[in-house]
Parts: structure tokens; C-alpha cells; sequence
């Protein structure tokens, strides 16, 4: 892997550059898993829109010895947000799942991204999914280029 891509200058808040930062791309690591306790709303107009209520959903060591902790999630739904944060991009980038998330039954939408990396919508397969905090589960492309 080489550690050196022309948009890991535009993502600050790397969790750990050498592995995140490839020929192919920049990794995003999570930060924070969430449930969706109450809805959101959506509206023609915006005048009645709200944010849906979300609920952080604790990690769990495995180890005592154990510095970060695990998601241990069901099968569903949920929300996830990155550690790491866009600045002054130039042009929309493309984010998408990594193939090692997708693999273990993990799944996120593929979304085009200019100014800042949104909450985004996290599937699991019916058998669950363990995360660990700060996994890489996301990956920042040019637009145009897809993962291979």
C-alpha cells in the first residue's frame, strides 16, 4: 500500500494515515454507531422537517485488555458517522462502503460528497455484524473511479 493519495490532503482527523491514506483511495474509520429511536420528519416545503432521535449504541470490550471496543449489532438498521471530517475540497469526491464491510454483511449507500461527510444509513444482514471502534468502513474515490 502507499501512503500516498491526492485527497488525503482534504480529509483531516485521520485515525492513522499510514493504513488509512492507499494508492486508491482515503479509508474512513467509524466513529459512532447509532439506533433510530424516533423519526424524522420530511416535508415538501421544509417548514416541518426534524431530525430523526438517534440513540448511541455502546461499544463492549472483549478483553479486559482490550484498548477499543466492539459494535455488536443485529441484524437492521442504523446510523454511522466517521472520525474523520472533508476540508476545502474542490470537487465532489465519491464515498463508498469498503469491500471488507460489504463482505461480512455490512452495506452503505454509494453518495458523491463535497463539504462534509454526512450521518449515513448502516445495513446489517440478518446474522449481525461486530464492528470495532475506529474499523475502516468507508472509502473516499475520485468521482468516476469505484474500488476494486
Amino acid at each position: 500500500m502507499s501512503a500516498d493519495h491526492p485527497l488525503a490532503e482534504f480529509v483531516d482527523n485521520k485515525v492513522y494515515e499510514p493504513v488509512q491514506v492507499t494508492d486508491r483511495g482515503v479509508d474512513l474509520t467509524v466513529s459512532a454507531v447509532y439506533e433510530v429511536a424516533a423519526p424524522g420528519r420530511l416535508d415538501f416545503g421544509g417548514d416541518e422537517l426534524t431530525d430523526a432521535d438517534l440513540e448511541p449504541v455502546p461499544t463492549e470490550l472483549e478483553s479486559p485488555h482490550d484498548e477499543f471496543g466492539w459494535w455488536h449489532l443485529d441484524g437492521g438498521q442504523y446510523v454511522v458517522q466517521h472520525n474523520e471530517f472533508l476540508t476545502d475540497l474542490e470537487e465532489p469526491v465519491q464515498l463508498q462502503p469498503r469491500n471488507e464491510l460489504l463482505a461480512r454483511g455490512g452495506s452503505h449507500p454509494s453518495m458523491q460528497v463535497r463539504d462534509h461527510l454526512p450521518l449515513i444509513p448502516l445495513t446489517v444482514a440478518d446474522g449481525g455484524l461486530k464492528i470495532k471502534e475506529n474499523a475502516r468502513v468507508s472509502t473516499l474515490v475520485p468521482v468516476g473511479e469505484t474500488m476494486q
